[in-house]
């Protein structure tokens, strides 16, 4: 019997291909919309956790602020960074850095860059892998050596050729040895740079050679996944404000960021934005599914000698309600079907478009379709239910 209904409800979608098509628009339109939305908004969680990831994880970054327009706070230095890394307990690394603007030459080619100076906690600190060659060891550390590992951006740009470990190299008025290049990183962090575009050296080689001083600019503290963030950060501040001289009621001159509580409030913001503006898509749903009740309604009174005709010979009556009720499924599963293509397309050009990444949710796409089958259930049972309870004898007289 269920095969019988199907037959009859695909030849009777078939027979008003175009009236069944704009019936089910608004399905269509309110799957593609709510699947594209949810897959655009996952994949810009994706890539912002992608661009957080960069400052390593279970890691703090204190860099000082001032309290006063007009005066410039007063810099970290060696000694708070070692410190933090004796007197804390769960603290595995702290460095610090310093960074500066640079133009990088080798071999007849420019290319305006930045450069860092970092010593190996820090690269551990940042989660920076040295795909190439090998990072600085503890002698070139200590002496301040003029060594340098890359950036990929920097090796695109300015190496030509092959070979790139073991070249000489000039960092503003600075030649330096390369000695390794780092992993690709993600394009976007510390205030929109490229973390690809950089160089790293030393962190003594950068303060003299460049910046001619010892001040550390910031640095990054990274702890144990045994030890909560509250408590360290915690401890953190206590030193900090003790190191500084900061009287109780000043406020700080220095700030501590949680790469952990950015990931959280960023995953809280784009989940809720995500929601709100699939809700709204959602409404073309509900449009759909009233005018999949509206299009059965007529096609009950359209139909009613027909279903007068099979009453008076002897169909039950939960045999027409299930033939109206398989239509009105039919069309919203097509409907769904066509809104999940649909969305799979603008998915994809829209994250191209926007350089997002395009993340398929296999159990997005199955939900979507479900929902579209229960649409047809919920907005169909009305007119199936009419069209059932109708009398033959009223029906056969209709003209």
């Amino acid at each position: 019997m269920l095969g019988a209904t199907m037959l009859l409800a695909f030849r009777e979608i078939r027979r008003h291909l175009l009236r069944s098509f704009l019936t089910t628009l608004g399905i269509i339109i309110g799957v593609a919309a709510v699947i594209t939305m949810v897959t655009l908004g996952q994949g810009l969680t994706a890539d912002v956790q992608e661009d957080i990831s960069g400052l390593g994880s279970n890691v703090f970054i204190v860099f000082p602020q001032s309290n006063e327009p007009d005066r410039p706070p007063p810099p970290f230095d060696d000694a708070d960074v070692r410190a933090v890394e004796r007197q804390i307990p769960g603290v595995t690394d702290a460095a610090g850095s310093v960074t500066s603007s640079a133009r990088a030459f080798h071999n007849g080619q420019d290319w305006q860059t930045s450069v860092q100076g970092g010593d190996p906690e820090f690269f551990s600190a940042q989660s920076i892998d040295v795909v190439e060659g090998r990072g600085f060891s503890d002698a070139e550390v200590a002496r301040g050596d003029a060594v340098c590992i890359l950036g990929p951006k920097i090796v695109e740009e300015i190496f030509v050729e092959d070979a790139v470990l073991g070249e000489e190299m000039r960092i503003g008025n600075v030649s330096c040895r390369v000695v390794g290049v780092i992993d690709e990183r993600s394009s976007a962090i510390g205030g929109g740079n490229d973390a690809n575009d950089i160089v790293f050296m030393p962190l003594k080689t950068v303060q003299r050679r460049f910046l001619g001083n010892t001040n550390v600019q910031f640095f990054v503290v990274k702890y144990d996944d045994a030890y909560t963030p509250i408590s360290i950060q915690a401890q953190l501040l206590s030193l900090m404000r003790e190191r500084r001289l900061i009287q109780d009621g000043e406020n700080n001159n220095f700030n501590i960021i949680d790469t952990g509580e950015i990931n959280d409030t960023v995953n809280q913001v784009t989940g809720a934005m995500t929601a709100v503006v699939s809700m709204i898509a959602a409404i073309s749903l509900l449009v759909g599914g009233i005018g999949i009740m509206n299009i059965m309604l007529v096609s009950v009174t359209e139909r009613t000698r027909e279903i007068g005709i099979r009453l008076a010979i002897g169909a039950l009556a939960r045999e027409v309600r299930l033939q109206f009720l398989t239509e009105a499924v039919v069309l919203c599963c097509f409907g769904g079907l066509i809104g999940i293509l649909l969305a799979l397309g603008l998915s994809i050009a829209l994250a191209g478009a926007i350089d997002l990444p395009f993340l398929f949710n296999p159990m997005l796409n199955i939900v979507a379709f479900v929902f579209s089958a229960v649409m047809g259930i919920a907005f169909g049972y009305y007119p199936a239910h009419r069209a059932s309870k109708l009398d033959p004898i009223d029906a056969l007289r209709h003209e």
